[in-house]
């Protein structure tokens, strides 16, 4: 297979949002398996087909199960051109993609409907949030706490809903009361129990994770469509797009890379289990990030 040798010096992801998609590529797999599935890093070395596309010291986003190394061997064909090692294009790659491409085909955006966005202040319901304000839409999503909910109204969302203050099935229907024209779910549970209690009529509900099912005893149910994100996410156009956006400055990427957190920086391979349990505990605002190899170790070499 045509592959590229990546060194991944900075950072790799994680998100409430990446696990739906990884859950569909892992879910077959019994452990012991390659963890990770997301990375940016700078190429050391090539094999002969991918001379002609990449050159060393390239900087690449790519999707591979095992990200989570200081070195992985990921094709060609499933790394993106970047233009440096930024967490900020890490959470374009998915979490942003899923948004990007999830509204822009399937919400149907029209100006003046009304959007609710589930983890809102999370990896991709920060994008969810933007893209559908862009679109003209009245925008609520959903947070835990009051600095979320602060970060919410700095991206251009109408009504951030603390729900560890207000109960949203209730708010929703006192506030809303024709109902919501497109809600972008990723929680699961009683979330989208209320979610879909609250669609208007004609209303599009977009399900793209189910958190709070993933340390459930019984998990999610397994499905059976592993290509399913490939056909779906045109990443070219997505990611082109995306980029040129934030390069104007009209695109927030939140990263969180755990500084707030008790033990603080997520660096190096041991600190992955911390980001992990730091992302279910609700704790990120933002994409999750980690630092797998510090730059103290960024001129090692294969």
């Amino acid at each position: 297979m045509t592959s590229c040798n990546v060194f991944c010096d900075t950072s790799l992801s994680l998100s409430e949002h990446d696990c739906s998609f990884q859950e569909m590529f892992v879910s077959c797999r019994r452990p012991p398996f390659d963890a990770g599935f997301e990375g940016i890093g700078e190429v050391v070395g090539l094999g002969l087909g991918a001379s002609s596309d990449y050159t060393i010291g390239d900087t690449v986003a790519y999707f591979r199960n095992g990200a989570f190394a200081e070195y992985t061997i990921a094709p060609a064909k499933e790394c993106i051109r970047v233009p440096l090692v930024k967490p900020e294009f890490l959470t374009l790659l998915v979490s942003g993609a899923t948004a990007y491409i999830a509204l822009k085909r399937l919400g149907d955006l029209t100006k003046g409907e009304t959007v609710l966005v589930t983890a809102a202040a999370g990896g991709t319901g920060q994008f969810a949030v933007q893209f559908a304000k862009q679109a003209g839409c009245h925008v609520i999503g959903t947070c835990s706490t009051n600095e979320k909910a602060g970060f919410l109204k700095s991206i251009g969302c109408d009504r951030p809903i603390n729900y560890k203050e207000e109960n949203l099935g209730e708010t929703l229907r006192k506030e809303y009361p024709k109902g919501i024209d497109v809600v972008y779910e990723s929680i699961g549970g009683s979330i989208l129990d209320v979610a879909v209690n609250c669609l208007a009529q004609k209303g599009r509900l977009i399900v793209i994770g189910f958190i709070s099912g993933y340390q459930s005893a019984s998990g999610i149910p397994a499905f059976k469509g592993a290509t399913l994100p490939v056909k779906l996410l045109d990443y070219g156009e997505a990611m082109g797009k995306m980029m040129r956006m934030l390069a104007k400055g009209e695109l927030a990427c939140e990263v969180d890379c755990g500084d707030m957190a008790e033990e603080g920086r997520f660096s190096g391979l041991e600190s992955v289990f911390r980001a992990v349990d730091y992302m279910y505990a609700g704790k990120n605002l933002g994409k999750v990030v980690v630092e797998v190899a510090p730059a103290a170790q960024g001129n090692s070499k294969l």
